[in-house]
């Protein structure tokens, strides 16, 4: 089952990150390897400029070891400032 153009017309209008960076964005997340501490670093760089909110060395170390050794929190937000 795919998104229409409208749901990601909608996505963009609400952050300013297009269809392609989106899709991007997913697939690496489904075809990398979620354990590799740098497919990780990468990630979290990525969102971090699309979203605007700074993430530190520090918080994403945290980030990448919570998800490394499956100790991810139910609200992540927590997790960055």
């Amino acid at each position: 089952m795919g998104f229409s153009d409208s749901f990601f017309n909608k996505i963009e209008k609400k952050t300013n990150i297009n269809k392609d960076t989106i899709v991007s964005l997913a697939s690496r997340l489904k075809d990398g390897n979620l354990k590799d501490k740098d497919t990780l670093k990468s990630i979290i760089d990525d969102l971090s400029k699309m979203t605007g909110k700074n993430v530190s060395e520090e918080q994403s170390n945290k980030i990448i070891s919570a998800i490394v050794n499956d100790k991810v929190p139910n609200n992540i937000e927590n997790m960055i400032d």
